[in-house]
C-alpha cells in the first residue's frame, strides 16, 4: 500500500471515529460544573426629600435655570462655612431605624478629595469613617415570571448609611466646543446606602431596589423620582 493510500485510509478512520464520538457526546451531554458565581453588592444613592441643600439654604429645585440655585458655600467662595441641614439628618435617622440600623450617637463628615470641574471645592463632603448608622437588614421578595421558578425571599445586610452632598453637572457643547458648569445640584443632600455583597442575580438586585423604593417613599425620606424631587409640602 502506497503512502498516499495509507494516509487516506487513516484519515477516513479518524473522521468516522470523530463523528461517532461527537454523536455520543451530543446524545449524552455531561453537565460541566459552573466555576463562576456572581456576587453582587449594591451602593444606592437616594436624594433626601428636602427643599434646601445639605449645607446651605439654597433651594433644591429640579428644572430651575442654570446656576439659579447656588449659595456662596455651594460655589466654595473663600471664607464660607457649611451649616448642616437638620431635616436631612432627621430623615436619614428615620430611614436607618426603618431598616434596622444602629444609629451612631456621634457621626462625622469626611472630605473625599478628587478633581473635577463640577466640584468647585476640590472635595466632596461625605461620611465614611463615622457614618450616621451601621448594620441593618433588608428582606424582600424575588419573583420574575419566566426567570425564577417560584417566589422566594432574600435578605441583604446593610453595611452603613451615610449622608453626603452631590456634585454639580458639566454641560458639554459639541458645536461651540466648550464645557460649562451648572452648580444647581452642588450640595444637594444624598443618602448613600452601602449593602453587603449578599446578592447573586440581577433579578435579586432589581427586587432589592424595588423594595427600597417602597420603603423610602412610604417614609417620605426620598421621592425616588429621577425626573424631580416631587416635593409638595411647603414646610419642607
Amino acid at each position: 500500500m502506497s503512502w498516499n493510500a495509507l494516509f487516506r485510509r487513516n484519515l477516513f478512520i479518524f473522521n468516522v471515529r470523530h463523528r461517532s464520538f461527537a454523536t455520543k457526546k451530543a446524545a449524552n451531554p455531561v453537565a460541566r460544573p459552573n466555576r463562576w458565581r456572581s456576587v453582587i453588592g449594591l451602593e444606592v444613592h437616594a436624594q433626601i426629600q428636602s427643599e434646601s441643600k445639605l449645607f446651605s439654604g439654597a433651594e433644591v429645585s429640579f428644572g430651575a435655570p442654570i446656576n439659579a440655585c447656588v449659595a456662596l458655600v455651594d460655589a466654595s467662595i473663600p471664607g464660607t462655612l457649611p451649616v448642616l441641614n437638620r431635616r436631612c439628618v432627621e430623615l436619614g435617622v428615620r430611614t436607618a431605624l426603618a431598616l434596622g440600623c444602629e444609629v451612631a450617637p456621634v457621626s462625622a463628615f469626611d472630605r473625599k478629595h478628587y478633581f473635577y470641574a463640577d466640584l468647585p471645592a476640590g472635595y466632596q463632603i461625605t461620611q465614611q469613617r463615622a457614618p450616621l448608622a451601621r448594620g441593618g437588614l433588608l428582606t424582600f421578595p424575588v419573583f420574575v415570571p419566566g426567570v425564577t421558578k417560584k417566589p422566594y425571599y432574600k435578605s441583604a445586610r446593610l453595611h452603613q448609611l451615610q449622608l453626603e452632598q452631590d456634585s454639580g453637572k458639566s454641560l458639554h457643547d459639541p458645536v461651540e466646543r466648550k464645557s460649562l458648569v451648572d452648580l444647581n445640584r452642588a450640595g444637594v443632600p444624598l443618602m448613600e446606602l452601602v449593602f453587603e455583597p449578599d446578592l447573586e442575580t440581577g433579578e435579586e438586585a432589581a427586587a432589592l431596589v424595588k423594595e427600597l423604593i417602597l420603603i423610602l417613599t412610604r417614609l417620605g425620606s426620598c421621592s425616588c423620582r429621577m425626573e424631580g424631587n416631587g416635593l409638595t409640602d411647603p414646610d419642607r
